[in-house]
């Protein structure tokens, strides 16, 4: 059994001062998120072994904010920053997870990475599950979002397109409402 946890930064500002969509920094609201997501994937085990997070500015603030939330808690994972994962596509997105993870097999995958890829890799990715979820992704991974996974595969190769299990879907808003 393998978990999978797709997880959108945070909310960011509109523009960066440098013009670069990749310099982009989070904005208020997306530090509060991004903290309020640490701390809940700290209360929810099992937690990622492994990281790979794209190395535009706001997800590397959106990792290190919600680690800082879970380290006194959690196992520090393994984290690598993978420019492969900036504006990825699915099948870029799935062909991270089957790669990068080959060294190290994980039992438990964090991705943090952008829209629209890492919501159109989620529905790919899902067959079956928590129905509740799978009806609020269908509308939208949302800054801070967070999709849990699980594959029965014995490695990340195997790893398909409707072969997931979707766990949970949860995200700050739906935190928020209860």
């Amino acid at each position: 059994m393998r978990r999978l946890m797709l997880l959108r930064h945070a909310k960011t500002e509109t523009d960066a001062p440098s013009g670069r969509d990749q310099d982009r920094r989070l904005d208020d609201r997306g530090h509060r998120d991004a903290a309020q997501m640490g701390d809940w994937i700290a209360a929810h085990p099992p937690f990622p072994e492994v990281v790979l997070v794209s190395h535009a500015v706001r997800t590397r603030q959106t990792w290190d904010i919600a680690w800082e939330a879970m380290k006194d808690r959690v196992a520090a994972p393994q984290v690598e920053i993978l420019p492969e994962l900036y504006g990825a596509d699915p099948a870029q997105i799935l062909d991270s997870i089957r790669t990068a993870t080959a060294p190290a097999n994980p039992r438990h995958l964090m991705l943090v990475g952008h829209n629209p890829g890492m919501h159109e890799a989620a529905l790919m990715l899902m067959k079956g599950g928590d129905p509740a979820g799978a009806k609020a992704l269908a509308h939208n991974l949302p800054t801070a979002g967070l999709a849990v996974f699980d594959f029965d595969v014995k490695d990340w190769e195997d790893v398909a397109y409707r072969r997931g299990k979707l766990v949970l879907f949860v995200s700050p808003k739906l935190l928020r409402l209860g």
